[in-house]
């Protein structure tokens, strides 16, 4: 009997984990994109970086846009613009850093590529079926589609110029390139992490806040969201154990009382704790876009 409750409730535990990393895991990140871009637009006041138009396709002068000046990676999970895709619906605050805690908050910059509208191949990964999935339609995007991203240095208009799919391991991807571009990743196909789908860009046109090179104050640095490995396992373990303690009070007390209060209130505060406990397994799974 005890061996058939254990089965059912496991399975039952399986079958609320998918939804809970398809769906679930973008109430984390619409949170941390909450206060992503609060931050952000905090730091445009403070530079005098607020866009007052837009890029239009081509700069009409038949000259390549102009860069922005170098500077330097902000701190790791703080903000670094905002990147929007109209195709796909993509528009979000892009996050410094490609670890596990950062892509969870939005698509990530890849630290040691330049800047978005900086010279050479700036490169963002990104999420395709978990924590609002931000590429989940990066598939769709063709020869000639926009993608905008504004930083603190301005805003920068590039067009697609191709994809492919590619090894995990092939870094040459986001590697230096002799031209202006940006570089979106992803993993491929969708819910594998066998591939990489991989899009480029080229800068067309761009609207420098600050032509010259003068100092920009970084967002505010951001503490990580995810403690330590060793942390996670033990968060884990103890939300595993409350719902354990849970699932066999609960059990009893719908044995003693059949009253829909009763498993209505208990079925609500169970629900509530697998919540967390999912919360505190989804970064222990293997890694992938």
């Amino acid at each position: 009997m005890a061996v058939g409750r254990v089965v059912l409730v496991s399975g039952v535990l399986i079958l609320l984990f998918i939804p809970y990393l398809l769906w679930g895991t973008g109430l984390q990140t619409a949170r941390a994109q909450s206060q992503l871009r609060g931050e952000f637009r905090a730091a445009q006041q403070q530079a005098g970086a607020l866009p007052t138009t837009t890029p239009t396709t081509g700069n009409g002068t038949g000259r390549a846009a102009q860069v922005a000046p170098f500077t330097p990676d902000p701190p790791t999970g703080s903000a670094v613009g905002v990147i929007t895709i109209p195709k796909i619906g993509v528009s979000m605050v892009v996050v410094e850093g490609t670890g596990e805690a950062q892509l969870q908050a939005g698509p990530g910059h890849y630290p040691g590529t330049p800047l978005p509208g900086e010279a050479g191949n700036a490169s963002i990964a990104g999420h395709r079926t978990t924590y609002q999935h931000p590429f989940y339609n990066l598939n769709d995007l063709v020869p000639g589609d926009s993608v905008t991203v504004t930083t603190l240095q301005g805003t920068f208009l590039y067009h697609v110029t191709g994809s492919m799919a590619v090894s995990p391991s092939d870094v040459v991807v986001v590697g230096p390139t002799t031209t202006p571009q940006l570089t979106l990743t992803t993993c491929n196909p969708r819910y594998s992490a066998s591939q990489r789908l991989v899009v480029h860009a080229a800068l067309v046109t761009s609207i420098l806040v600050h032509p010259k090179a003068v100092p920009v104050p970084a967002p505010p640095r951001r503490r990580s969201s995810s403690p330590t490995p060793a942390r996670n396992w033990v968060a884990a373990i103890l939300w595993g154990v409350v719902v354990v303690a849970l699932t066999a009070g609960l059990w009893i007390a719908v044995g003693r009382s059949r009253r829909a209060v009763v498993i209505g209130v208990g079925l609500v505060a169970w629900l509530g704790v697998v919540f967390f406990f999912f919360g505190a397994v989804a970064p222990l799974l293997p890694a992938s876009f």
